[in-house]
């Protein structure tokens, strides 16, 4: 892809700066951006969580800029951890952020766990979000209903064993969410996806190819 640069800096927030880290590619026109949330900051999700960057490395390598951010309170970002409310409105000023620095792209939003539950509901309801994917749904006590009203393009990853979202649960909300979708489960895989990354790796490289 030529030249790429990292660049770490600071997102206003509405609790504050949140901190940052952006993918660049050389083109100057890409066709997409992407935007990928980390877990749940209480128990020690950030930014650098390995699945967070797993993500982000095959968001990238297919040619996406690919920011990440702190939620509020987590890293060096400012704030307080607000129970998912407020960190959608961290969600929607990252967005900003993508929408101002790539004008007109189209983007993808990404999240994993916390960051799923809270980014999809951000990005189903911001028209500048066009694809979803979502991994490690936490449904067995997270409320995802808003996904039956959401009818952009979405894929969800979960581990068959998943500790937080039961394969059974996450098969009853993927019925009733609107097309088009695709749901993958890896196999034998925990919440985290443990010795698993190359399977999530693949499914989104795979489900790329038919964007």
């Amino acid at each position: 892809m030529g030249d790429v640069f990292h660049r770490t800096f600071f997102i206003n927030g509405p609790a504050g700066r949140l901190e940052a880290l952006l993918w660049t590619v050389s083109s100057d026109d890409p066709r997409h951006v992407a935007l990928v949330c980390h877990p749940h900051p209480l128990f020690g999700g950030t930014l650098h969580n390995k699945i967070v960057f797993r993500v982000a490395k095959s968001l990238h390598a297919h040619g996406f800029p690919v920011l990440r951010f702190n939620f509020r309170g987590a890293g060096t970002s400012e704030g307080v951890h607000d129970d998912g409310r407020g960190e959608r409105d961290d969600v929607a000023a990252a967005l900003d952020y993508l929408a101002k620095e790539f004008p007109g792209r189209p983007i993808l939003l990404s999240g994993f766990s916390f960051g799923a539950w809270v980014g999809l509901r951000a990005g189903c309801e911001d028209s500048r979000v066009t694809e979803l994917i979502g991994l490690g749904l936490p449904v067995n006590n997270s409320d995802l209903s808003y996904l039956h009203s959401c009818a952009k393009p979405k894929l969800i990853v979960q581990g068959s064993n998943d500790q937080y979202g039961s394969r059974e649960k996450l098969q009853t909300l993927f019925d009733t969410i609107p097309e088009p979708k695709k749901l993958i489960f890896v196999d034998g895989a925990d919440h985290f996806f443990t010795s698993k990354l190359d399977q999530v790796a693949g499914a989104i490289d795979k489900w790329l190819e038919h964007l």
